[in-house]
């Protein structure tokens, strides 16, 4: 009896070791940024740019690039991934500029060339500073939230506090709890996370339309995470499925371009139901 307490007393140990360094360590994890000098400057083809820094309460800074268009039809705020920095990420500008929208991307604490210390609290916040700029000089009809993976999940909380045009969310999760929990079911993660970034509980309180771009083949956020965040707002959502597609290959395929220009330029029509089925009861009960 006395080992098998002892045995019980070891793994319950290893468990609590493993989950305490779970807990330091997840910005490890979670996180993978690319640092950037602050001399570094940035250039793209044919993309005309400004640089921007701005300065948090706390005293950290918020690099970030305005990537413009003549007679922009709106601004799209772009939260990128979880790795890298924007010098990456600004290659995929292009598929709002070329739409007819300004794109504004900008490094999360600890990326590129921003600083200050992490956490999901001061990310939202800083993200909330950045959107308030935006407002000083675009009216919200205007704003559209993009958010992909990491991203989409605070895109998702900025869209529930503020009135923005559309929120489209490429690759988006239930929530990180739940992606992370995927890899290691029996950690408490419920209790350890320090980013659970719940974008189920955040979508609940959106009020603009809502498009949901997802691969079939996402090994890392798999697609019924998307059939099922498509569910909590039903009126207000679209789904939009790229066949084939994986986690980070979706502007690989013709048919996410052809989503994308559709969502950002409203092209899609109104349906007139009348003399459609709508409405109509199937039943197999034969009739008397």
């Amino acid at each position: 009896m006395a080992g098998w307490l002892s045995l019980l007393v070891i793994i319950i140990s290893i468990y609590f070791g493993i989950s305490v360094l779970l807990y330091f360590l997840q910005e490890q994890l979670l996180f993978k940024p690319e640092k950037l000098p602050k001399d570094f400057q940035f250039y793209y083809d044919n993309q005309v740019t400004e640089e921007y820094n701005l300065t948090t309460r706390d005293g950290a800074v918020i690099n970030g690039l305005h990537f413009k268009t003549e007679n922009p039809k709106g601004v799209v705020l772009y939260l990128k991934g979880n790795s890298k920095s924007i010098k990456g990420w600004g290659k995929f500008a292009v598929d709002f500029t070329r739409n007819g929208f300004d794109v504004i991307m900008v490094d999360y604490r600890g990326f590129g060339k921003s600083t200050g210390k992490r956490s999901q609290k001061k990310i939202k916040n800083d993200l909330q500073f950045v959107y308030n700029k935006i407002k000083e000089k675009v009216n919200e009809r205007h704003i559209i939230l993009y958010g992909r993976s990491l991203g989409s999940g605070f895109a998702t909380k900025l869209a529930s506090v503020n009135n923005p045009c559309k929120l489209i969310l490429e690759a988006p999760y239930y929530s990180l709890t739940k992606v992370t929990k995927r890899f290691a079911p029996f950690m408490p993660f419920s209790i350890i996370m320090r980013y659970p970034l719940p974008t189920y509980k955040w979508l609940k309180y959106v009020q603009c339309p809502i498009y949901i771009i997802h691969g079939t083949n996402d090994k890392l956020i798999p697609y019924k995470t998307s059939v099922k965040l498509s569910k909590i707002k039903p009126n207000l959502t679209r789904l939009y499925t790229v066949i084939g597609g994986g986690h980070k290959n979706l502007n690989n395929f013709e048919s996410y371009h052809k989503m994308l220009t559709e969502i950002l330029n409203d092209k899609n029509e109104d349906c007139n139901l009348e003399g459609s089925s709508f409405n109509v009861v199937h039943t197999s009960r034969k009739r008397k």
